[in-house]
């Protein structure tokens, strides 16, 4: 982790907290974990309401897929959550991802700008579409490639931030996440999850006013 702040505790147990201070925290969900509930019984155990266990001032700012892990922020108090959120409506925080896609990605670094839109009657699909999409951009930069395995490992910006958007995009131009069942079975029989991974937030603070840069190495 790198940050220009400094938490002001240690970690409560029972959660991978990376950051927090009186306006926000940023914890490392695990892949697997609702960021939020859902609808039955069964499906309120999720990041928010354990960080609220914590934190009973802690509202969601932005969420992540059940199946990616990584950072997530959350904001201490409503108008907190204000603020942070318009950071993200603005473009103006930053975030990166690492994944792990089949094939070798060429050329090593570039956009792919396609306008995505929901697959309604196989939702929670999503899908390219040149008329009624939304435009959606995902800059991508590779990191490293695997010949043996044939595989590629990428840093993903998502400019925007629809739903799905990392993982509709890399399969639409051929290289689908490892273990991504809606999108791709490309080489899932190899892994166990989806091998996607929120790794960096980076953003001035709406109250210190300096760059908060938080980051985690993915567990694969």
């Amino acid at each position: 982790m790198q940050s220009s702040l400094k938490p002001t505790h240690a970690p409560p147990p029972g959660l991978d907290l990376i950051y927090r201070d009186a306006s926000l925290i940023v914890v490392n969900k695990p892949a697997g974990l609702l960021a939020v509930p859902g609808r039955g019984a069964d499906k309120q155990d999720c990041m928010a309401s354990r960080v609220r266990a914590e934190f009973p001032d802690a509202l969601v700012v932005h969420r992540l897929d059940m199946a990616t892990s990584g950072l997530m922020l959350f904001a201490r108090g409503a108008e907190m959550q204000r603020r942070l959120s318009h950071l993200f409506s603005e473009h103006a925080m930053q975030k990166h991802y690492v994944a792990v896609v089949a094939g070798r990605v060429e050329p090593s670094s570039g956009e792919i700008n396609l306008p995505l839109i929901c697959d309604w009657p196989n939702r929670p699909r999503q899908k390219v579409d040149h008329e009624s999409g939304k435009h959606s951009l995902t800059r991508y930069r590779v990191l490293a490639h695997d010949a043996t395995m044939d595989t590629s490992r990428v840093e993903l910006e998502p400019v925007t931030g629809r739903t799905h958007q990392l993982r509709v995009h890399m399969a639409a131009i051929g290289h689908p996440i490892l273990g991504d069942a809606l999108y791709g079975k490309e080489n899932n029989d190899r892994v166990k999850r989806l091998l996607l991974h929120a790794s960096m937030l980076s953003f001035t603070h709406p109250l210190g006013g300096g760059t908060l840069c938080l980051s985690d190495d993915p567990p694969f």
